[in-house]
């Protein structure tokens, strides 16, 4: 459609007969232009929803709904069909691409031609925008009974969460859904649900019908992902067990691959969209801070997102607005962090304020609480970094692109286009807004490049040394050799090594052999005492730096390690931490990043530590601490519940010796169901927003 978005504002202050004579002519105009541009152009699609969003608040063009479902069935945007007001033959169609399975959720003309190719059995990778509704595919594929075993990758556990709750509602009664590592598959209908991380050490996949992966751009190591070499051996493994496979990911242009490849697919691109989107610029004004303070405080862009370029930042604006405005209903959850997570962090104010943010710092139970209030309108301003645009859901109506880069780094086209995907949203908000403050990248095509889908013998080495013995090569061989000798090291512990990275592994090495050497205090077994922990701590660091743990020395990190499996619960250790922490006010949540690092990177770091503490003294064993790490030396129920949305603080309190997840579960959603004060009405709702008693199915 040739009208600009200006002209669409125009109509949209027309009423009365006037507004009714414009739009008869929109109509027509969309209509003839059906026939002159391509069927996924972007321009004639968002005529639709605009549409939408204008019969939606003014009755006077009620009598133009059958021609707007002509519309939306012309251009194949079914899903906007009203079948109230649509003539038989939309009707007929609307209920021929609705899905039952689904509560009748109505597909469009892209996602019925990518669910063909795929129910046809071809592997299929598919690149269409944020709005596309691409999860939906997933949950038509599994509702369609043609798969008995599936694996699902995806890049956090935010994701996981919202996936396992969702089938959990959907599919509870026909498949068990497998997201922690100590649940064990049954024989039969699952749904694995992992990070790449935690499904390339699955032992009970099996053979699989179907391997889903999300986000799929970050197979390729150019992005420079440090996750992406365990991401592409870990989808290597799972394909290798698959009859089908389905990756999917937003505004790809295409994917290299080499003849010589073991898999084929179809490639989808498509530039379909289900929402139409207003960019404003706001790059000439001088006082942004002002500026920005100015739009988000206006209800009409509520629900709103705000983007910055890392934590830190996202912390020094909360803390800019905080002293400026106060929106939403926010008071009693500060009152809970305040109590649950200690005084002094500096986001409590924020929250009170009616603010909420999102970043990698943000504990997972409290950022999906974040996500719930602000979808629900009682935060109706989120400050995110890159973390919120990797698939998790939300609600907003307008993003605000505050800052141009990720951590340091200036975003490309391909970033920012996701993140500018992430306003408006069908059915809710069908004209989405984006606020830019800075000139956005150059647009560029974006190509993925596999390294398991390219000439094997040219993968980097922490991809090689995953290659299983089908696919070796003798060149690929004697790279293998040359690398274990360079190590010491087996096939097996070459895996393991790789998961920190083969340079790293081999500094540690040495950083490892120079501490025996001095007798420092790194061969023990069992517990290790502070002065034992430290010694590990300070291999560590002489490799990698101990503000990636989030410590700022090595004794810093050594000391965090040694509370937190002492502290009796996590909410003394928070309590403690509180207490005595000291440094500036927006690195207080740096304790977050110490806990993220103990689930994954940590225990790998020292593992690889001890395979070469053995070397020198075989009586070193680390391996129940390291297994202890990873929950936080807690049952791991509570960790997984974690992850489910369900604060520790909370759980913790209803825990019993030798307790399992079931049970754990069932106590706190009965706890949740009665007012008899064991829970406050906040953290009740809170219980039963996270796991309403039909998610226990899974």
């Amino acid at each position: 459609m040739s009208l600009s978005q200006e002209e669409w504002h125009e109509i949209g202050r027309l009423e009365g007969g006037a507004l009714k004579e414009r739009v008869f002519s929109v109509l027509q105009q969309v209509a003839s232009e059906i026939q002159e541009r391509e069927s996924d152009d972007p321009q004639v699609l968002g005529a639709v929803p605009r549409l939408a969003a204008l019969m939606d608040t003014r009755p006077e063009l009620t009598s133009f709904k059958e021609a707007f479902n002509a519309l939306a069935r012309a251009v194949g945007l079914w899903n906007y069909i009203d079948r109230n007001a649509a003539d038989v033959r939309d009707q007929i169609l609307a209920e021929a691409v609705s899905v039952p399975e689904l509560d009748g959720l109505t597909l469009h003309r892209e996602q019925i031609a990518a669910l063909n190719a795929l129910l046809a059995g071809r592997n299929l990778i598919l690149s269409a925008p944020t709005s596309f509704g691409k999860s939906i595919l997933i949950d038509a594929l599994i509702a369609s009974g043609k798969y008995s075993r599936v694996a699902i990758v995806l890049p956090t556990i935010a994701l996981l969460d919202e996936f396992r709750r969702r089938f959990a509602i959907r599919f509870g009664n026909r498949f068990t859904v497998v997201m922690h590592h100590s649940q064990q598959a049954p024989e039969g209908n699952v749904i694995f649900l992992g990070t790449q991380e935690r499904l390339i050490n699955r032992t009970d996949l099996g053979r699989l019908d179907l391997v889903v992966v999300d986000e799929f751009y970050k197979l390729d190591p150019a992005r420079q992902d440090e996750r992406s070499l365990t991401l592409n051996a870990a989808v290597y493994q799972l394909l290798r067990r698959a009859e089908q496979f389905f990756f999917l990911g937003p505004n790809i242009e295409s994917v290299r691959f080499s003849r010589e490849s073991r898999w084929r697919f179809e490639f989808l691109r498509t530039r379909f969209s289900t929402v139409a989107v207003d960019t404003l610029d706001l790059r000439q004004v001088v006082d942004k801070a002002a500026r920005l303070e100015e739009e988000i405080q206006s209800t009409s862009n509520w629900p709103a997102l705000v983007f910055v370029s890392a934590p830190d930042r996202a912390n020094g604006l909360a803390s800019y607005l905080f002293e400026r405005m106060h929106v939403g209903r926010g008071a009693v959850f500060a009152n809970w962090i305040a109590e649950n997570y200690g005084a002094g962090w500096p986001l409590i104010d924020v929250v009170s304020a009616g603010i909420g943010v999102h970043h990698g710092r943000i504990p997972r139970a409290l950022a999906s609480q974040f996500i719930r209030s602000f979808n629900s309108g009682d935060l109706p301003i989120l400050l995110c970094t890159s973390t919120l645009i990797e698939g998790v859901n939300t609600a907003a109506k307008s993003v605000f692109i505050y800052d141009k880069a990720i951590n340091r780094d200036d975003y490309d086209f391909f970033t920012f286009s996701n993140i500018r995907g992430r306003a408006g949203r069908l059915g809710q908000h069908f004209v989405g807004s984006v606020y830019l403050f800075h000139t956005p990248p150059e647009h560029e095509d974006i190509e993925v490049t596999p390294p398991f889908f390219g000439d094997l013998d040219d993968a980097p080495d922490e991809f090689v040394v995953q290659i299983s013995d089908e696919d070796t090569t003798p060149a690929i061989t004697e790279r293998i050799r040359g690398i274990a000798e360079a190590l010491n090291l087996s096939p097996s512990e070459l895996r393991l090594a790789s998961s920190v990275g083969l340079e790293d592994a081999a500094a540690l090495r040495q950083r490892t052999n120079d501490a025996s050497t001095r007798g420092e205090r790194i061969h023990w077994s069992g517990y290790p005492r502070y002065p034992d922990l430290l010694a590990v701590c300070n291999v560590i660091c002489r490799v990698k730096n101990p503000n990636n743990f989030g410590a700022h020395s090595v004794k810093q990190l050594a000391y965090l390690l040694n509370n937190l499996r002492s502290q009796p619960t996590m909410k003394s250790f928070f309590a403690l931490y509180a207490s005595r922490y000291q440094g500036q006010p927006n690195g207080w949540d740096n304790v977050f990043k110490f806990l993220r690092a103990c689930e994954y990177g940590l225990p790998q770091l020292f593992s690889v530590v001890q395979l070469f503490a053995k070397r020198r003294q075989p009586t070193t064993d680390y391996s129940l601490f390291i297994a202890e790490m990873g929950h936080w030396f807690r049952p791991e129920i509570l960790k997984n519940l974690e992850e489910q949305g369900i604060p520790i603080q909370i759980s913790e309190r209803f825990g019993v010796a030798d307790d399992s997840m079931e049970n754990l579960l069932s106590r706190l959603t009965a706890a949740a169901l009665n007012s008899d004060g064991v829970l406050s009405e906040f953290e009740r709702e809170w219980i039963l927003a996270a796991n309403p008693p039909v998610y226990r199915t899974a």
